[in-house]
């Protein structure tokens, strides 16, 4: 059996609960407790090295880890510096340092997200006398290198790790465990609601939240999107709304249902068919097609439109979502046993920036219902 882990906020809060201690009592803890929040759940975590930096300030360290997961951030240390300080303002403020990623549409804010934020400031609030204020910055020293090997600039990080999620826990990501657990999730939430929207990962997750859809229908689907669009046609549910970041969700549109780049990728050859398709002049598929990533070949469209008053961008991405979705319906089709399929299918696919690119009609519809 995988075994589940913790994500990266946990731990950087591990750390700075460790130093802080060390501020007041000028003792080292070896274990430091964290409160979860979400879920509701006390962690226990490993402490590796406490020191103090000066009489106001001290760095603990500790290591993620992430359980059975396939996640690059394993063992990889995380450090918390943290000071005392007086002045106005919140009693806890939060800071990224080196190997915490910056956020370009943020203006170099710190990539520390909501959850993250909410972690930190509750579990070392409760530590605080009333007038008590502390900085906290934490820091990844391998987040620089390790940036290079994820999606983050896609999503508009650079420099360095995201400190992002909506959970402590972290479940192995690509291990039929993981798909059970997903799974449980939507049986539980297709009792609730007829109308769900899937997201991949924890980008589609905020960034849904954010645009006012009800979280409590927001199911996670990592890349088991076949399995999980089949799952929810058996429990019944009437609507799925497929809203997710454009370079995954288009490989839908090559009849890919699983979409870790490992198993299958298609994103140039499914984009630059679409363009084609669409009339687009050959040597600027060609620019497509060889474009390093799907985010790079967007932002060529969109140079075109932007040189020659042009409308590519809408008519090709139009073209995936509405086919994104008769895919959806050719595939649960194909799974089902039923003669009808009920299960009425829309798409909504977004840039790094998280700007909506494109909505499919059923897409269109479903938002305005979800929102």
């Amino acid at each position: 059996m995988s075994r589940s882990g913790y994500t990266l906020p946990v731990f950087a809060c591990a750390a700075a609960v460790a130093a802080l201690h060390w501020l007041r009592y000028r003792q080292p803890l070896n274990i430091t407790t964290v409160d979860l929040i979400l879920p509701a759940e006390i962690a226990e975590i490993p402490i590796e090295q406490v020191a103090g930096i000066s009489e106001n300030s001290a760095l603990a360290i500790t290591r993620s880890d992430p359980g059975d997961n396939l996640d690059l951030t394993k063992n990889t240390p995380i450090w918390a510096m943290v000071g005392w300080y007086e002045g106005y303002g919140e009693s806890v403020i939060i800071q990224g340092g080196e190997g915490i990623g910056k956020q370009l549409n943020g203006e170099g804010k710190a990539a520390i997200y909501g959850y993250a934020q909410r972690l930190l400031t509750e579990n070392l609030q409760r530590l605080l006398a009333p007038r008590e204020k502390i900085t906290v910055t934490i820091i990844l020293p391998e987040g620089r290198s390790l940036a290079v090997r994820t999606s983050n600039s896609a999503f508009g990080v650079v420099e360095g790790l995201s400190l992002l999620g909506t959970t402590g826990i972290s479940q192995p990501l690509s291990t039929p465990n993981q798909l059970t657990a997903f799974r449980a999730d939507l049986q539980t939430k297709a009792s609730r609601f007829e109308s769900l929207v899937f997201c991949i990962g924890e980008n589609g997750l905020d960034f849904a939240a954010r645009l006012g859809i009800n979280p409590e229908r927001l199911v996670k689907t990592a890349n088991w999107l076949g399995p999980m669009l089949v799952e929810a046609h058996i429990l019944g549910v009437k609507e799925i709304l497929l809203f997710g970041y454009h370079g995954k969700l288009m490989k839908l549109a090559g009849g890919i249902f699983h979409t870790h780049h490992h198993l299958a990728d298609g994103r140039r050859e499914i984009l630059a068919a679409h363009c084609a398709i669409a009339g687009l002049q050959p040597s600027n598929v060609e620019v497509v097609f060889y474009s390093a990533t799907a985010e790079a070949a967007l932002k060529h469209l969109h140079s075109l439109d932007s040189n020659t008053g042009s409308n590519w961008v809408n008519q090709v991405y139009s073209t995936i979502a509405e086919t994104i979705d008769i895919r959806c319906q050719e595939y649960l089709k194909s799974h089902s046993e039923r003669v009808t399929v009920t299960t009425l299918c829309g798409s909504v696919l977004f840039d790094r920036d998280r700007e909506i690119i494109v909505k499919s009609k059923i897409g269109c519809i479903l938002m305005e219902k979800l929102c």
